[in-house]
């Protein structure tokens, strides 16, 4: 009977921060891609930021299913999502094009950072109505990753305007259906 009641409130235990573990399992991709993009190993911290995008997709996906949404699930998520998906990106795109504008290149990078922040601290005081306000990070994040793939056929100005552009949409008004 001691057996099965320990292993009942363990199963229950490890079920109520399965979300949490999928978050942090995205914190540890994103945070692996940027040590990688520091290593100048640019494809497979892209491939790290894909998968992080993975992971944040399952981790509500499992608290909406589980019934295990918290608080702190929601704050642990955007901190995050502001590494896998704002200063992992930024750092992307800086570290392939960017850096060649000097500090121009850097404040780009680093006005998306900020935008991204903003995005979710407005998130997270907002109330949950099946809409999101302006472009969520990880679709902006995804954008601005895989426009890595383009570096060499596009001039490197395009990537300037994509990464101002995204800063601004995930810091607009705008209506976008949650899916």
């Amino acid at each position: 009977m001691f057996l099965l009641d320990y292993l009942d409130h363990t199963i229950k235990k490890i079920k109520s921060q399965s979300a949490n573990a999928l978050t942090l399992l995205n914190l540890s991709l994103g945070s692996f891609a940027i040590l990688f993009i520091l290593r100048d190993e640019l494809k497979l911290s892209l491939l790290l930021i894909f998968l992080a995008a993975l992971a944040d997709r399952f981790d509500g996906m499992v608290a909406r299913k589980l019934n295990i949404e918290s608080e702190l699930g929601k704050q642990l998520d955007s901190m995050c999502d502001i590494i896998s998906f704002g200063i992992a990106p930024a750092l992307l795109l800086y570290q392939s094009i960017l850096f060649s504008y000097g500090a121009s290149g850097a404040v780009f990078a680093i006005v998306y950072i900020a935008c991204g922040a903003l995005r979710l601290a407005r998130f997270n005081i907002t109330e949950n109505n099946g809409y999101f306000t302006g472009l969520p990070i990880t679709a902006a994040g995804c954008l601005l990753t895989l426009s890595y793939l383009s570096v060499p056929y596009l001039p490197s100005y395009v990537f300037m305007f994509l990464t101002i552009i995204l800063s601004f949409l995930m810091v607009s008004t705008f209506k976008l259906k949650k899916v």
